[in-house]
Order: structure tokens, then sequence, then C-alpha cells
């Protein structure tokens, strides 16, 4: 079922999202302080290619010091606006029962789009 749901999940938009993410990692990759932004950018990138079948999962040093500064800045500078994003299409998704699956994989990746320093998506 994971195999099926990820080719509609990439032909219907999945692609297009996750070239945006990686685009959006490369560019910030290109300045010097965002770098680590930018690897995590290009690793939610990914992360939305094939979502089905995957969970987000929390590394041990994910309440550390660094890495809560890290998410802090992630948050307040582009977090918000994709997990936002995330959560309108899941919404919208979640009408039909046809979307649920989807709407429910927008849901993972809000998390992760929200707290990405720390989590990984396995």
């Amino acid at each position: 079922m994971s195999l099926l749901g990820n080719i509609i999940w990439l032909v219907f938009g999945g692609l297009i999202s996750g070239v945006g993410y990686i685009i959006g990692g490369i560019g910030l990759c290109l300045t010097i302080i965002g770098i680590p932004f930018g690897l995590k950018a290009i690793e939610l990138g990914f992360s939305t290619f094939f979502p089905f079948g995957k969970d987000v999962i929390e590394k041990p040093e994910a309440n550390s010091v660094l890495t809560t500064i890290f998410n802090i800045i992630w948050i307040a500078v582009i977090g918000w606006g994709i997990a936002l994003n995330h959560l309108f299409w899941g919404l919208i998704l979640a009408i039909t029962i046809v979307g649920l699956p989807f709407a429910k994989q927008h849901f993972k990746l809000m998390i992760l789009a929200l707290l990405p320093f720390g989590r990984e998506f396995k």
C-alpha cells in the first residue's frame, strides 16, 4: 500500500514540493550562516518524496541546547510557513475519505517541518 501511496503522492504534488524544498535548501546553503538550515531543508525535501510507510522519530539529542536554538530560529524564519502549508493541505485533504491517507502524511510532514532539528523521517 505504501508503494502505491508514494506513487500517487509524487504524481499529485509530492515531487514539486520536494524539489521546492531542495531548491530552497540549496539557496540557503549559499550563505555560511544558512548551511545547517539548508541541509535540513534538503533533507525535508527528500523526506517529502516518499512519506508513506515512514514516521517522525525523535533523536536522543533532540532536546539539547543547540538543537533547541536551531529549532527556534527555524520556526521564526521559515518553519511556521511550511507547517501552515502542510496544515492547510492536510485539512483540505481530510474533507474526503479518499484524501485521509494523504492528509495523514501532511500532518506527519507538518511536525517535521515545524521542528526539523533533532528529528528524522524513518
